[in-house]
């Protein structure tokens, strides 16, 4: 019963870092278990949902694995940002180039993903799971409410309510949103930066704060400075009176 019971709990999910608001932005996770004790798992490929499609797909470098997006033209163009947008990802293909996920291992593979639909409670990412002895499983099951998990179930993400904070959402007037969702990109882009490890963020942080403190330092001695001339100036005088 065990060994029954464990490949069905070992499939291929999918998570939000945070949250995952409709009408916003979100870092989203594919969580891919090794579910075989004599091979690993070698590729990977998330087919994007067709119904609501992907303006912004960027996916995470993860080492030892190469990923590839996949763009594809819209039969339906979207607006975004206040351009036309006429294609979207429909795919995202992760390759090994030297990792691989071993028995009894897991990888992530993340991806910052936008606009989220705002008409929809949930998205379905349909997946295929490569090994190296040239196995395919095929995580492609939509799971139905009320209803027993698949024996190969599709990864689902499950989106929360839009609040005022997110791009897109209630909470924003219309003449702002051109800068709301400018904002959002550099906000993902900066997302993504501090995810793969990067120090350019933090190291011109830290020059700013440098050049600052440099220049209360400066200041500072200025004043000094000219507290002591004026007090040497007002002694003078007084050794003159008396």
């Amino acid at each position: 019963m065990f060994l029954l019971a464990g490949p069905a709990s070992a499939h291929v999910g999918v998570e939000p870092q945070g949250e995952a608001a409709k009408g916003g932005y979100a870092v989203i996770n594919f969580k891919v278990p090794n579910e075989r004790d004599d091979a690993s798992t070698t590729k990977l490929e998330v087919n994007l949902p067709a119904d609501h499609p992907l303006a912004s797909v960027m996916p995470q470098p993860v080492p030892g694995w190469k990923a590839v997006v996949t763009m594809e033209k819209l039969a339906k163009p979207l607006e975004m940002h206040g351009n036309t947008i006429a294609e979207a990802a429909t795919k995202v293909t992760w390759t090994s180039t030297g990792g691989k996920i071993g028995p009894g291992e897991f990888q992530q593979f993340p991806l910052s993903v936008g606009k989220l639909p705002e008409d929809t409670d949930q998205l379905v990412f349909k997946a295929l799971q490569t090994y190296d002895n040239k196995e395919v499983v095929r995580w492609i099951e939509e799971p139905k409410e009320g209803a027993e998990e698949p024996e190969s179930p599709a990864p689902v993400l499950k989106l929360s309510a839009a609040t005022g904070d997110e791009h897109g959402g209630a909470g924003h007037d219309a003449g702002a949103g051109t800068d709301a969702d400018a904002d959002a990109d550099k906000a993902t882009a900066k997302t993504a930066a501090q995810q793969n490890g990067t120090t350019e963020t933090a190291s011109a942080g830290g020059g700013d704060s440098s050049d600052t403190t440099a220049r209360v330092l400066g200041i500072t001695g200025i004043v000094v400075g000219v507290a002591g001339v004026a007090f040497g100036v007002l002694a003078g005088r007084r050794r003159t009176t008396t």
